[in-house]
């Protein structure tokens, strides 16, 4: 087996089947303070194309009925990493006043003992979400709901 020859790798943007693109471009403008660099309109075909800071981030296709499905293959979970716990928990009071369902009751970290941690929540679709810091989340939040895993695996 040969080894790759690519010299950098990271995350592009992230593509994202909904049900309703309005809500969800309203919800993730709201919610990550992204901008709509591009929408597709036609009624066969709509999309839009969600950015920060002259950056892809998220793709929306109007392409899909019922819900997330967690136990299919595929997508588990989009994570987004802020800068600190204030803008982490900033963005759960937002989250809690758009009436976003979540997973653990605040703040908690990756795994016992862990510096990082976050929120995790879902989408109006269903998909699951997570908004977290490096550090700061040790011995100030919640005990983590795994301790001998990553948490957000388990949601």
């Amino acid at each position: 087996m040969s080894t790759t020859q690519l010299r950098t790798l990271q995350t592009g943007h992230v593509g994202l089947n909904v049900t309703d693109l309005a809500r969800s471009i309203a919800f993730y403008r709201t919610v990550f303070g992204l901008d709509v660099t591009t929408e597709g309109t036609d009624p066969e075909r709509r999309y839009a194309l969600l950015g920060r800071d002259g950056r892809l981030v998220v793709t929306l296709w109007q392409q899909s009925t019922g819900a997330f499905a967690p136990a299919a293959p595929g997508l588990h979970h989009l994570s987004f990493e802020v800068e600190s716990l204030d803008e982490v928990r900033t963005a759960e009071k937002l989250l809690r006043e758009l009436g976003a369902d979540f997973a653990y009751d605040g703040v908690v970290p990756h795994r016992e003992g862990s510096a990082s941690g976050g929120i995790f929540f879902t989408d109006p679709d269903g998909i699951r979400l997570e908004i977290y810091t490096r550090t700061g989340v040790d011995g100030t939040e919640a005990a983590a709901p795994t301790t001998d895993a990553p948490t957000c695996g388990f949601f």
